[in-house]
C-alpha cells in the first residue's frame, strides 16, 4: 500500500504554555481555522493570508519595492497575522465561557479609540509630508502619536496576557494590537521614505521613529513570546538592557553608552531589525516557505516520504532511517528544525514506535534527523543565503563546501540508529506495509521541481528566480499525478505558506534586534578581542568557547535567527584569529544549527517529545547523543580544510573516506556497538580515541587511528567468540 501522509503546517509547534496556537498541529491550517473563526470572519483570515503570500512573489519577481519599505510590510503582515492566529494565552471552553474576562474585553474596546486616533495621525503626517512639509512638529509627534501609541501598546500587551477566550471567538485585545502594528508601519513608511530617514541615528532625528520603534520592538517581543516561546523574548531584552546599563559595567563590557532617543531611533533599520535577518526572511526564507507549501499542496512533499519508505523501510529499524532520508530532504526546504520535526515525525515517530524503538529514541531520531535538514545542501534550511548575505561568499561556493559536512552527519546518525537497530534485534517493515519501490520509481519525475532549483542555481539564476521556477515546476509536474493542482490548490498553498512563514518572520525580527544591540553598541568587537585572548593560550580553547558560545546563543532560536545572531557575535573573532571566512562561519552555523538538540532548550527535541509521548528532557539528551557527530565535524573541517572543498580531489578524497570512518568509530563508541557486538567501556574508549585521531586529517594520525580501530576489531572479534561459546 501506499503511506499517505497528512498535510501539516510545518511551523505549528506549541513550545510552552503561555503561547497557545489558535489550531491545531494535527489538522490542516485551513480546516483547523474553520473551528477557530466561522464564516466571513475565516473568508477574511484566508485571504489575508493569499494576499500576503502574493504580495511577496510579486514585489519579488514583477515589481520590486524601495527596501525597506518592502521590509516593514514584510513584517506588519507577519504581525497582523500572527495576533489573529497565535492567543496570549490559554484558551477557555465554551462551558467555562469568557465571562469571567470580560473586564480585558471591556478595557481592549476602550483602548480601540486612542488606538485608531494614532494611526489617524499617520494619514495626517502623510498628508503634511505630500503638502511639502519637510519635519513633522515635534508636538504631534510626542503628544498625538508617540506617547498614546506606546500607552495604548503596553496596555494591550498586558491585556492580551489575562485575556482567555473561546477558540471561536476574535481576542479585542489583539485588535488593538493589530492597529498599533499597523500604525507603527504606516509611520515608518512615511518617514522613511523622506529625508528624515538619513537623520536615524543622530540627534536631528524625529522622535516619532523611537516611540514607533519601541512600541514596535514590543510587538514583535510579544508575538515571538507566543510563537517560539520565552528564550528569544529573554535574550533579547538581556540586550535591550546591556544597552542602558552597558556604560556602568566593568571589563570588555563597558562601553560609552547610547541614549534612548539614538538607539532606538537606529534600530528599526537596516542596521537592525531591517537588517540582514528580515532581509533573508524577506526574500530568501518567504520564497522557500511558499516552495514547501506548493510542495505540501501538490502532494509532492508526500512523494519524497514514500520514496524513503520504498527505499530505506525494509532494512533493521527501518522508519528511523526513513526519517533521516524524509527529514534531510525536508528540513532543508522549511527552515526551522521543530517544523520538520512535526512534518515527517507525525508519521515516523510512531512507525518507529511499532518496530521497537522507545519513545524516547523514537523522537530522538526524529529531532537529530531533523536537525540535520538544516546542514543540507544546496538550500540548508535558508542558513546558505543569509550566510552569504553576511560574508559576501558566493551562494555556490557555500553549497559546495557544505556537502561533505552534511554526508558526515546524516552518515554518524544513520550509523547510530543502525547500530541500536542491530544491538537491540529490530526489525524492518514488512513488504505489505512499505509503497511498492517499482511504483515510486516510475513517479521519480515529481523529483523535478528539486533538481530545477539545484540546475538553476548552479547556472547563476538568482535564488529568488531559481525558487521561483521550482515553485511552478511543482505546480506543474502535479498535473502527471493523481493531486493536481488547479487555482484552489494554489491558492491554498498560498494561504498555508502564509501561516507557516509567521513564527520564523518574527523570529528574525526579534534576532534583528538583538544583531542591532551588538552592532551599535560594539560588544562584538569587545567579545573579538577576548577571543584573541584566549587563543593566545590555545587555539583549541578559543574555539570550544566559541561553540559554548554559539550553541547558547542558538538556543531557543529557528535556525536563521541563532546563525545571524552568532554571526555576529562570534564570527568576527574567529576570522581575527586567522580563520578564513567560510571556515568561521560554518563553524558558527553548526553549532547554532545544533542548538535544536542541545539540552536543557532543545526546540527540535521538545516538539520530537510532544509527538512522541516521552519526557522531554530525556528525549533532547538522547538526541544530542545521536547527533555527537555534529558537535566533532565542525572541529574536523577546522583542522582539514578539504572536508570544506579547500584542497585538491585527491586530499578531499581521502579526508572524506577517513572522516567516515572516523564518525562510524565514534558511533559505534557512543552507542557501545562495534563488529556485531557489544562492545566493553575499554573498547568504547578506544573508538573514541581513534575517532578523534581522525579529526586532525594527518597520514600519522589517522593510520594511529586506524591501526587502534583494528585492535578493536580484533578484541570484538574474540569478544563475540566468547560470548557465542558461552
Amino acid at each position: 500500500m501506499t503511506l499517505e501522509r497528512h498535510p501539516k503546517d510545518f511551523s505549528d509547534v506549541e513550545v510552552g504554555e503561555d503561547h497557545v496556537l489558535a489550531h491545531d498541529v494535527d489538522q490542516e491550517p485551513v480546516e483547523a481555522n474553520r473551528r477557530l473563526f466561522d464564516g466571513s470572519m475565516m473568508k477574511f483570515v484566508s485571504l489575508l493570508a493569499i494576499v500576503y503570500s502574493s504580495f511577496h512573489l510579486y514585489v519579488l519577481n514583477i515589481a520590486p519595492l524601495e527596501t525597506w519599505s518592502f521590509r516593514i510590510v514584510h513584517i506588519a503582515g507577519a504581525l497582523v497575522l500572527g495576533f489573529v492566529l497565535f492567543a496570549g494565552a490559554r484558551f477557555v471552553s465554551a462551558e467555562e465561557g469568557s465571562a469571567r474576562h470580560r473586564w480585558t474585553t471591556w478595557i481592549g474596546a476602550a483602548a480601540l479609540l486612542p488606538a485608531f486616533y494614532v494611526l489617524y495621525q499617520t494619514y495626517s503626517f502623510w498628508q503634511m509630508v505630500q503638502n511639502g512639509a519637510l519635519r513633522i512638529p515635534v508636538e504631534l509627534e510626542t503628544w498625538h502619536f508617540g506617547w498614546p501609541l506606546l500607552a495604548v501598546t503596553a496596555v494591550s500587551i498586558v491585556l492580551s496576557w489575562f485575556h482567555q477566550r473561546e477558540r471561536s471567538r476574535f481576542s479585542v485585545p489583539d485588535l488593538v494590537l493589530i492597529v498599533c502594528s499597523i500604525a507603527v508601519a504606516a509611520y515608518f513608511l512615511v518617514a522613511y521614505n523622506t529625508s528624515m530617514r538619513m537623520s536615524t541615528g543622530t540627534s536631528f532625528a524625529p522622535v516619532g521613529i523611537s516611540f514607533a520603534a519601541v512600541a514596535g520592538t514590543a510587538l514583535i517581543m510579544e508575538l515571538t513570546r507566543r510563537v517560539a516561546g520565552l528564550a528569544l523574548v529573554i535574550i533579547g531584552l538581556v540586550f535591550l538592557v546591556y544597552v542602558f546599563a552597558g556604560p556602568y559595567l566593568p571589563g570588555f563590557l563597558g562601553y560609552p553608552g547610547l541614549s534612548v532617543q539614538r538607539f532606538f531611533s537606529q534600530v528599526y533599520t537596516d542596521a537592525g531589525i531591517l537588517g540582514p535577518t528580515t532581509a533573508v526572511s524577506s526574500t530568501y526564507i518567504i520564497l522557500f516557505i511558499i516552495f514547501a507549501a506548493f510542495l505540501q499542496a501538490s502532494k509532492v512533499g508526500d512523494y519524497f516520504v514514500n520514496f524513503a519508505f520504498a527505499a530505506a523501510g525494509r532494512s533493521r529499524g527501518g522508519p528511523a532511517k526513513v526519517s533521516i532520508f524524509a527529514s534531510g530532504l525536508m528540513g532543508m526546504i522549511n527552515g526551522t528544525s521543530a517544523g520538520n520535526v512535526v512534518s515527517t515525525g507525525s508519521l515516523t515517530i510512531p512507525l518507529m514506535k511499532k518496530v521497537g524503538y522507545s519513545k524516547k529514541s523514537a523522537g530522538a531520531v526524529e529531532a537529530a534527523a531533523s536537525t540535520g535538514g538544516q546542514i543540507m545542501p544546496p538550500i540548508m534550511g535558508a542558513g546558505a543565503f543569509i550566510m552569504a548575505e553576511i560574508t559576501g561568499i558566493p551562494y555556490t561556493e557555500i553549497a559546495i563546501a557544505a556537502i561533505i559536512p552534511a554526508i558526515l552527519y546524516f552518515a554518524s546518525v544513520y550509523f547510530m540508529v543502525d547500530f541500536e537497530a542491530a544491538k537491540t534485534g529490530m526489525r524492518g517493515m514488512r513488504e505489505d506495509e512499505l509503497p511498492k519501490l517499482r511504483t515510486m520509481v516510475k513517479q521519480c519525475y515529481l523529483f523535478i521541481p528539486i533538481i530545477i532549483l539545484v540546475v538553476a542555481l548552479f547556472m547563476g539564476y538568482s535564488v529568488i528566480r531559481a525558487g521561483t521556477l521550482a515553485m511552478i515546476s511543482a505546480a506543474v509536474v502535479s498535473w502527471f499525478s493523481p493531486n493536481k493542482m488547479g487555482v484552489r490548490e494554489v491558492l491554498h498553498a498560498l494561504e498555508i505558506a502564509s501561516y507557516m512563514a509567521i513564527q520564523i518572520i518574527v523570529v528574525c525580527a526579534a534576532a534583528g534586534v538583538i544583531v542591532g544591540v551588538i552592532s551599535l553598541t560594539g560588544v562584538g568587537a569587545r567579545f573579538s578581542v577576548l577571543l584573541l585572548d584566549v587563543a593566545e593560550a590555545s587555539q583549541l580553547l578559543a574555539l570550544i568557547f566559541a561553540m559554548f558560545i554559539s550553541i547558547l546563543l542558538g538556543m531557543g532560536m529557528p535556525t536563521t535567527a541563532a546563525y545571524a545572531v552568532a554571526a555576529s557575535v562570534v564570527a568576527p573573532g574567529l576570522v581575527q584569529l586567522g580563520i578564513e571566512p567560510l571556515t568561521a562561519h560554518f563553524f558558527v552555523f553548526y553549532f547554532a544549527v545544533v542548538s535544536a538538540i542541545t539540552p536543557p532548550v532543545a526546540l527540535a527535541s521538545y516538539a520530537a517529545a510532544g509527538i512522541s509521548g516521552a519526557n522531554a528532557m530525556e528525549t533532547s539528551v538522547a538526541s544530542f547523543r545521536i547527533g555527537i557527530a555534529a558537535f566533532i565535524v565542525p572541529f574536523m573541517f577546522f583542522y582539514n580544510g578539504a572536508l570544506l572543498m579547500e584542497a585538491g580531489w585527491f586530499d578531499i578524497a581521502r579526508a572524506l573516506v577517513t572522516a567516515l570512518f572516523g564518525v562510524y568509530m565514534l558511533s559505534g563508541g557512543v552507542l557501545g556497538w562495534f563488529a556485531n557486538v557489544s562492545a566493553s567501556w575499554v573498547a568504547r574508549l578506544m573508538l573514541i580515541v581513534a575517532a578523534l585521531l581522525m579529526i586532525e586529517g594527518g597520514l600519522v594520525s589517522d593510520l594511529a587511528g586506524i591501526a587502534l580501530a583494528a585492535m578493536v576489531f580484533v578484541m570484538q572479534r574474540q569478544r563475540k567468540g566468547r560470548l557465542a561459546a558461552a
